[in-house]
C-alpha cells in the first residue's frame, strides 16, 4: 500500500515481452524435481535454518505483479538457481497483500522484493524488483561463501539535517515551522510543472498531494495550489480504463501515456475519494464522472456476491506477458479474450478503503446507490472479520488458532466509520469509530512518542521481524484522530494525534521522502486549525433536514465537520454550545464558539457559507 508513495518498483522494460522457453520432457521433469519447496513464513523457518545450517530467502510478491510472474518463471525456474537454493537455503514465498507485517517492513523494496537472512533472522541483503538468473546465482553463491551483511538502503537521500530535527523537537514535534517549511519545499520542488503530478518518473495521482493542494488553495490566496491540483487531476484521467472502468496503477516514461495495467484497491479507493472531493470543490462534472467510473468498476469486477470487495486485478491476461494489446480492446473485445486474474482474497483493510471512498462519493453526489454499496460491504466485513473489539486482516474461521491484528485494517475500518458518520449523521458510526480508535491505541502504540506500529505489539512480541512504525499509517492515523477529537472533544484522541505528529516530526519520518511529503503537511495543517463546522438541526425523519444535510455535504470544502442534531437522540457528542429548538429544520455554521443565523433552505445556507468563507 505505502509502496506506491516510494515508487520503488524496478521496471526492467528492456526485457520486452516474455516468452517461455521450449523445454523437452526430460528437461521439464528435471526442472520440476529441482523446483524450490516454498515455505510459509513464521518463526519456525529460522529454527529449521539453524538446525540445517542454511540461509533463508524471502520472496515477497504480489498477485497482480507482472515482474513477480516473470521472476517466478525465469529466475526461480532456472536449474542452477534451483540447485543453489536447494543446497543452501530455505525459501519462503509471501503474498505481500496477505501479510501487512512483512509488506510494511519491506515496502521500500518491491515488488518483487528479495531478502536473504542468516539463521538468526539477521538481514544479509535486501533487493528490489526483478533479479535475472545470472545475477541471482552469483548473489546466492556469494552469501553461502561469505554471509556478511551488505549495507543497502533504498530510501531517498536526506535533506533535513539532524540538527534541524533535534532543535525542532525541543518544541512539540510535528509542529515545528522549520520542519514544516522544509517539507513544503520538497513538496513544491517535486512538482512536474510540464506534465503535472509529483515526481518525474512514474506518474500517478498522489492523493495526499492533491488533497493538500485543495486545502491550501482554500486557505491561502496562492492560486498555484489550485493549478497543481487541477493539472494533476486532469492528467490522471488518462489512467482511467475506458472499457472496464477503474484506474491503472501508474504510467512510466515520465508521462501519463504508458500505463501499467494492474488495478489495486488502494489506488481505486483513493482515486475515487479524491475525485469525489474535487467534484465538490471545483464543481466539474468530469471529476464526479471519474469517481463514478471507479465505483462502477468495483461493483462490476471486484465485488463478491456478499457485497464485500476483493483485493486487486492482475496486469497480465497471460501471467508474465505484457498485455498492452489486450487493454487496447473495447469491453466486448476484452471479454472475448478473457480477464486478468482477480485476487479474491477479502481483507478488512481493502474494504475499509472502499467504504470510505464510497461514503465520500455518496456525500458528493447524493446518490444513495453508493451508500448502499458501502453498507453492504460494511455488514459483510463486520460479520466475517470482527473479533475482540478489532478487525482481523483475513476472515475469521472456526479453524483459526489465533487472530492477528494489524494497524492498517483497523485504521481503514475506523476511517470508514467516521466517513459514514460524516456522510449520514448516524450516531452508531461515530460510536464504532471511537471504539476502534481505543482498540488502536491499546494494541499498536509504540514506545515513547514514536507513533504507532503496524502490527499488534503483544501478538508479535516473539517475532523475528518486529512491528515497525510506518509513515503513511501515522499520517492517516494523525488525521483520523484529529477529526475524531473535533467531533467528540475527547482529549485522548487529541493525544493520539500528537503522538503520531511526534513520530512524523522525527528524523526518520521527515527524511523518508524527497517529494511526497504532503501527507505530513496535511496532518499538521489539520491539527492546527478547526474544520469548517456545519450543524443541521432537525429530526432524521424530516425531509427538509435531510435536504439541508445533503446540500451541506456537497459544499466546496475538504476539511469539514458536518453533524446532524436530532434532539430525540440526545446531545451531540462534543457539543460546546446549545442550538435553539426551532419549528422547522435549519442549518448553522459554527466557528470559535459562536454560530451563524439559521439557514432554512439551500440558498440561504449557500449564502451564509460564501459570506463566512470570504471573510476568512
Amino acid at each position: 500500500m505505502a509502496f506506491f508513495k516510494n515508487l520503488s518498483i524496478v521496471l526492467l522494460l528492456q526485457f520486452g515481452l516474455w516468452q517461455a522457453a521450449a523445454a523437452s520432457p526430460s528437461q521439464a521433469n528435471q526442472s520440476a524435481s529441482l523446483a524450490p519447496q516454498w515455505l510459509a513464513y513464521d518463526d519456525s523457518v529460522f529454527e529449521r535454518a539453524r538446525r540445517e545450517k542454511k540461509l533463508v530467502l524471502l520472496d515477497l510478491e504480489a498477485v497482480w505483479c507482472h515482474w513477480c510472474h516473470v521472476m517466478d518463471h525465469e529466475t526461480y525456474g532456472d536449474a542452477e538457481v534451483q540447485r543453489t537454493l536447494n543446497n543452501g537455503y530455505l525459501v519462503v514465498k509471501v503474498d505481500q497483500d496477505k501479510n501487512p507485517l512483512l509488506s510494511g517492513k519491506y515496502e521500500d523494496y518491491g515488488w518483487p522484493a528479495t531478502i536473504i537472512f542468516d539463521s538468526t533472522g539477521r538481514e544479509l541483503v535486501k533487493k528490489r524488483g526483478y533479479i535475472p538468473p545470472l545475477k541471482m546465482r552469483a548473489m546466492l553463491e556469494g552469501f553461502l561463501k561469505d554471509p556478511t551483511p551488505l549495507s543497502e538502503n533504498p530510501a531517498e537521500s536526506a535533506d533535513i539535517s539532524t540538527s534541524e530535527v533535534v532543535a525542532s523537537n525541543k518544541e512539540e514535534a510535528g509542529y515545528s515551522q522549520a520542519i514544516y517549511q522544509a517539507l513544503l519545499r520538497k513538496h513544491k520542488d517535486g512538482y512536474d510543472t510540464k506534465n503535472g503530478g509529483w515526481g518525474f518518473g512514474q506518474k500517478f495521482l498522489d492523493w495526499d498531494s492533491v488533497e493538500y493542494s485543495m486545502l491550501m488553495a482554500a486557505k491561502e490566496s496562492d492560486q498555484s495550489f489550485d493549478k497543481r491540483a487541477k493539472q494533476t487531476l486532469d492528467a490522471q484521467l488518462n489512467l482511467l480504463d475506458p472499457a472496464f472502468g477503474g484506474v491503472y496503477q501508474y504510467s512510466t516514461h515520465g508521462d501519463w501515456k504508458h500505463p501499467h495495467f494492474e488495478k489495486i484497491m488502494q489506488m481505486q479507493a483513493e482515486n475515487m475519494r479524491i475525485y469525489a472531493l474535487a467534484a465538490k470543490v471545483y464543481k466539474n462534472p468530469k471529476y464526479l464522472a471519474a469517481a463514478k467510473s471507479i465505483a462502477a468498476y468495483l461493483q462490476d469486477f471486484l465485488q463478491s456476491q456478499d457485497g464485500v470487495f476483493y483485493t486487486s486485478q492482475d496486469a497480465d491476461l497471460v501471467q508474465g506477458k505484457h498485455s498492452a494489446d489486450y487493454f487496447k480492446q473495447d469491453r466486448a473485445g476484452r471479454l472475448k479474450l478473457g480477464q486478468p486474474i482477480i485476487d479474491k482474497h477479502v481483507y478488512a483493510r481493502e474494504n475499509g478503503w472502499a467504504i470510505t471512498a464510497l461514503a465520500n462519493l455518496y456525500a458528493a453526489s447524493g446518490d444513495r446507490a453508493y451508500l448502499n454499496l458501502a453498507g453492504r460491504a460494511l455488514a459483510g466485513i463486520e460479520k466475517s472479520h470482527s473479533s475482540q473489539g478489532g478487525f482481523s486482516h483475513e476472515a475469521i474461521s472456526s479453524k483459526s488458532a489465533s487472530v492477528k491484528f494489524y494497524l492498517s485494517d483497523n485504521l481503514a475500518m475506523a476511517r470508514a466509520y467516521l466517513a459514514l458518520y460524516a456522510a449520514t449523521g448516524g450516531r452508531d458510526y461515530l460510536t464504532k469509530a471511537c471504539r476502534l480508535a481505543d482498540f488502536i491505541d491499546s494494541h499498536f502504540r509504540a514506545s515513547a512518542h514514536q507513533g504507532y506500529v503496524n502490527a499488534d505489539n503483544s501478538a508479535e512480541a516473539s517475532s523475528v521481524i518486529k512491528p515497525v512504525a510506518l509513515l503513511d499509517d501515522n499520517v492517516m492515523l494523525a488525521r483520523f484522530a484529529n477529526l475524531l477529537y473535533r467531533y467528540t472533544a475527547e482529549a485522548r484522541y487529541q493525544e493520539m494525534n500528537h503522538r503520531c505528529l511526534s513520530y512524523l516530526g522525527s528524523k526518520e519520518a521527515v527524511n523518508k521522502r524527497q517529494i511526497l511529503t504532503a501527507g505530513i503537511l496535511l496532518a499538521v495543517e489539520e491539527s492546527q486549525s478547526e474544520p469548517f463546522h456545519i450543524t443541521v438541526v432537525g429530526a432524521k425523519s424530516d425531509g427538509n433536514a435531510a435536504k439541508l444535510f445533503s446540500f451541506a455535504g456537497q459544499l466546496p470544502i475538504t476539511y469539514l465537520r458536518l453533524e446532524w442534531f436530532d434532539k430525540t437522540e440526545g446531545p451531540l457528542p462534543g457539543a460546546s454550545f446549545e442550538l435553539p429548538e426551532l419549528e422547522r429544520a435549519a442549518a448553522f455554521i459554527c466557528s470559535g464558539g459562536t454560530c451563524s443565523r439559521p439557514s432554512f433552505d439551500q440558498a440561504s445556507l449557500l449564502k451564509s457559507f460564501e459570506k463566512l468563507k470570504s471573510s476568512k
